[in-house]
């Protein structure tokens, strides 16, 4: 697995780079969301993706399910946000990814 070259961090082992997806901002009903109000997203673009770890032999790495492009679910809680030239991100654990979201 590659790193974008426009992503200035680069995830090592089993780690994703998120960017997380802005949540919807009003209702169904069409009423308007305060941003205190709002949850935290779980919905993010993976930017860029560790290259896997090593098996229990430490011979081979072992490939992560999700590529660069892909929108996951991952888990609320889950993964370290980190802001980096002006930029935010989401850099995630594989297992705190929960599901690629295929549209």
């Amino acid at each position: 697995m590659t790193t974008a070259t426009k992503v200035p961090v680069k995830p090592l082992g089993d780690r994703i780079v998120v960017q997380p997806l802005e949540a919807e901002q009003t209702t169904a009903s069409g009423l308007v969301i305060p941003d205190t109000a709002k949850e935290k997203p779980q919905e993010g673009k993976v930017l860029a993706v560790g290259p896997g770890n090593w098996d229990e032999d430490g011979k081979k790495r072992i490939p992560l399910d999700v590529n660069e492009g892909d929108v996951v679910l991952y888990s609320k809680y889950g993964g370290t946000e980190v802001k980096y030239g002006g930029e935010e991100y989401l850099v995630l654990s594989a297992r705190d990814v929960l599901a690629i979201i295929e549209k």
